[in-house]
């Protein structure tokens, strides 16, 4: 694949690239300017050429395709039955609140953290609980010590992003591991969102909150999609992941009525994802590490006002600006032709989210102008 290969996206009805109009790069919401891999594209344009496009059913082919794909990956044996079909994760994280916390109980995660997680509770009428990381050694941390002090009586569910958006740490085992001791001592239900496991970026293993420790599995939602990975996520695809049959009728539920099944043209491209895009993940995974890479030195040499944690994991970068000398970093940098994402939607307004799934040729040009707003 030729991800230097430029591929226009304004005038397409873009999220990302149409919010913000002509003569700004945006490398805010998180999807890729990457095309899909070929093997998906051409299931794309099967489907769409066959010219019906009906109700669509779960074919026995895709759940094995991703069965298969984290087995392989992660050494995770599920069966076809633990999966919940879901249109995509947010709407999992909202349902896990719903399901698991009675009204004005609480819901507990780690902050900063991906927006829905700190609007998921109040949609559903339950109350947060924010435990900010700590950063020690120049890597983020969770707060076990906090967490303790922070949980209640009335806390139900504890929402864990996994690899972390937006602070780019792939947890590892033995913190997987506390995590899910907490959950156990605490009677908490565990809803670890790990849309971006195929996205480790180091010489680090992605560990399934559900695989970490057996004996708590039956606390456990795992929220999973190809969407991050294999840049899919306009199809609306996603699963949960929910070994305990009682569990997962909990978790079912409260979406009853709700939740329509996947469309045919998610259904043809998650199969098509999960069976031949192995090897495009591996190329892909190749060019972001040198984007991460250029990024870190970047701001390590020209901005040595901003301070980066290292990116272990995701395509995104967790920009410290509290000492760049503007007030409104994110406004400097749309000033320059430059949107990011604030950091007081993650929960921390020192920060800016960076995407680097982009263009070499892309990112450096946005370096430029990071530097012009805050140098």
């Amino acid at each position: 694949m030729d991800f230097d290969k430029p591929v226009t996206r304004s005038g397409t009805a873009s999220y990302k690239w149409d919010k913000y109009g002509e003569g700004v790069l945006p490398l805010w919401v998180a999807d890729m300017d990457f095309a899909s891999p070929p093997a998906v594209v051409a299931a794309l344009q099967a489907r769409a050429e066959h010219g019906v496009y009906g109700y669509a059913r779960l074919p026995d082919s895709l759940v094995e395709a991703a069965c298969t794909h984290l087995g392989e990956r992660y050494g995770w044996k599920i069966s076809p039955s633990w999966i919940v079909w879901l249109p995509s994760v947010v709407p999992g994280l909202n349902l896990a609140c719903r399901a698991f916390a009675a009204p004005g109980e609480a819901v507990m995660t780690i902050t900063p953290v991906y927006p829905p997680f700190l609007t998921a509770p109040a949609n559903q009428g339950r109350r947060l609980i924010a435990v900010p990381a700590t950063v020690s050694g120049g890597r983020w941390r969770l707060p076990l010590e906090a967490m303790e002090a922070a949980v209640t009586a009335d806390t139900r569910v504890f929402l864990l992003c996994h690899p972390h958006n937006p602070l780019g740490r792939a947890w590892s085992r033995d913190e997987v591991a506390a995590v899910l001791d907490f959950c156990r001592r605490h009677e908490l239900i565990l809803c670890s969102d790990e849309i971006h496991c195929d996205l480790i970026l180091d010489d680090v293993a992605h560990v399934p909150a559900a695989a970490a420790a057996d004996d708590t599995a039956g606390r456990v939602v795992t929220l999973m999609a190809p969407s991050k990975t294999f840049n899919l996520p306009g199809l609306n695809f996603a699963f949960a992941v929910v070994a305990d049959p009682e569990l997962r009728k909990r978790y079912l539920r409260p979406a009853a009525g709700l939740f329509p099944m996947p469309g045919c043209f998610a259904v043809a491209a998650a199969e098509a994802a999960y069976r031949e895009g192995g090897g495009w993940l591996d190329e892909l995974l190749a060019y972001l590490r040198g984007n991460r890479d250029l990024l870190e030195s970047f701001v390590a040499e020209e901005l040595p006002r901003l301070r980066l944690t290292h990116v272990e994991a995701t395509y995104l970068a967790w920009l410290d600006v509290r000492d760049a000398p503007v007030a409104d970093a994110a406004g400097a940098c749309l000033h320059a032709g430059l949107a990011l994402s604030a950091g007081a939607d993650f929960g921390d307004p020192g920060y800016l989210r960076l995407n680097f799934a982009c263009t070499r040729a892309t990112l450096q040009e946005a370096l430029r102008r990071l530097h012009d707003a805050l140098a």
